[in-house]
């Protein structure tokens, strides 16, 4: 059979358009699918530092009425505060320490005191044994009082008779000044008549 050129030219377009659906097959065919890469993550900000640790709060000594004792010293809670007649407060020194002080708590100086209705020039601390600082007033050292569960309580006013609620200077609560005298001497009573240096005899009777 003889090739017109018509059939040449059908056979060569046919061969080109074999070749080039062979050629998609292939690449579709080849590995995985492609895919778009993912933007670059944005950086996470920087974790913030580390917040600093709460100051401890500060000791507080102020004032309440007493419906028996009078204006006392308590802490911020309202609880009643102390002073020991066998400490020192001049020097300042506490001498209630191991079991007394477990019943007998000291207000703890931590540098940073708040007074309401007291002084503040008499508000000091002292060390005590074993190394922590006790807040004082007017150099008493100050202390709490274990059995005391409520706000209010006075259950340490006068135990052992050296224990006392404290008043805003420092002094004992409800002590009392000896009354004076019902009937006082003048302050410049009338001397008696002296009896004479030498006294006239009686006379004798002649017998």
């Amino acid at each position: 059979m003889r090739t017109t050129p018509r059939t040449r030219r059908v056979a060569v377009l046919a061969a080109s358009g074999a070749a080039a659906a062979a050629l998609i097959a292939g690449c579709g065919s080849s590995g995985g699918s492609y895919s778009k890469p993912a933007p670059p993550s944005t950086p996470s900000a920087p974790a913030s530092p580390p917040s600093a640790p709460a100051t401890p709060s500060g000791a507080t000594l102020q004032t309440t009425n007493d419906p028996k004792l009078g204006t006392i010293v308590t802490d911020s809670a309202g609880f009643t505060l102390y002073r020991f007649d066998q400490d020192r407060s001049q020097p300042s020194m506490s001498n209630c320490n191991g079991g007394c002080a477990v019943i007998w708590p000291a207000e703890h100086d931590t540098g940073n005191v708040t007074v309401k209705g007291i002084d503040s020039k008499l508000v000091g601390s002292v060390t005590r044994a074993d190394g922590t600082k006790q807040v004082t007033l007017n150099g008493w050292p100050v202390y709490r009082y274990a059995p005391d569960s409520k706000p209010g309580d006075t259950k340490g006013q006068g135990v052992a008779g050296t224990w006392f609620a404290l008043t805003p200077t420092g002094d004992k609560a409800g002590a009392t000044t000896n009354p004076m005298p019902t009937n006082p001497m003048p302050a410049n009573p009338t001397p008696t008549k002296p009896m004479p240096a030498n006294p006239t005899p009686p006379p004798t009777s002649g017998y």
